[in-house]
């Protein structure tokens, strides 16, 4: 960036230093070379409701010639709203021209912010996301506090079948295939939980061993 006129770079070190003093944390240096400022705004000092970032670059001709580059920077501002409140700072600056106006701008913002947040219009949706995601985890982790383990509640759904499962289907015993010296039965059984499953193998199993025992 080329040297400036030395009045220049004195005007705009006097703002800044002014800038600095009169918002305090809210004024933040991104880089001090490069003449690059942020100052993060809102629409009231306690609990704020809008919030909005402004970025400026001094240019080496401002506050002579030529006005702050800006960019703001806030996730709900777009289309009309953002073209209204651009035209708003431009038009500050047409009126101003030659004069130091960071102080005009943040205001003028703010003044923006306040308009809105009297209009009762809803919250900037990251907000409502956000607190609607946090309902959601909270709403998940109770329940799943409340929740039986699968184990507990599989045990549940046995103990309450248990009447079901105390008459076991009949075992249909298929006609036995014999290949050289190993013989193949199909068997089939109608069962409709895990315990008629279970019990049946082991009928099956009981079976086998009396046979091989034979």
């Amino acid at each position: 960036m080329a040297e400036g006129d030395p009045g220049t770079d004195q005007r705009q070190n006097e703002e800044i230093e002014a800038m600095a003093a009169i918002y305090g944390d809210e004024w933040c240096v991104v880089d001090d070379c490069a003449k690059i400022f942020c100052i993060r705004v809102n629409d009231t000092a306690k609990n704020p409701k809008w919030t909005l970032c402004l970025q400026v670059l001094l240019p080496n001709e401002y506050p002579s010639t030529a006005p702050p580059i800006y960019q703001l920077n806030a996730p709900w501002l777009r289309g009309q709203e953002r073209m209204d409140l651009s035209n708003s700072l431009e038009e500050i600056y047409i009126q101003n021209i030659g004069e130091s106006i960071l102080y005009l701008w943040v205001e003028k913002v703010r003044e923006f912010l306040i308009q809105k947040s009297q209009m009762a219009e809803p919250e900037p949706e990251t907000t409502k996301k956000t607190e609607e995601e946090d309902v959601e985890c909270e709403e998940d982790l109770a329940l799943a506090c409340d929740s039986e383990s699968p184990v507990k509640a599989l045990e549940t759904d046995i103990s309450e079948n248990k009447t079901e499962t105390e008459e076991l289907p009949p075992i249909d015993h298929g006609i036995p295939i014999t290949d050289r010296r190993s013989t193949f039965q199909a068997h089939l059984a109608p069962v409709v939980c895990l315990q008629q499953e279970s019990e049946d193998l082991k009928g099956l199993k009981m079976m086998y061993s009396r046979l091989h025992n034979l």
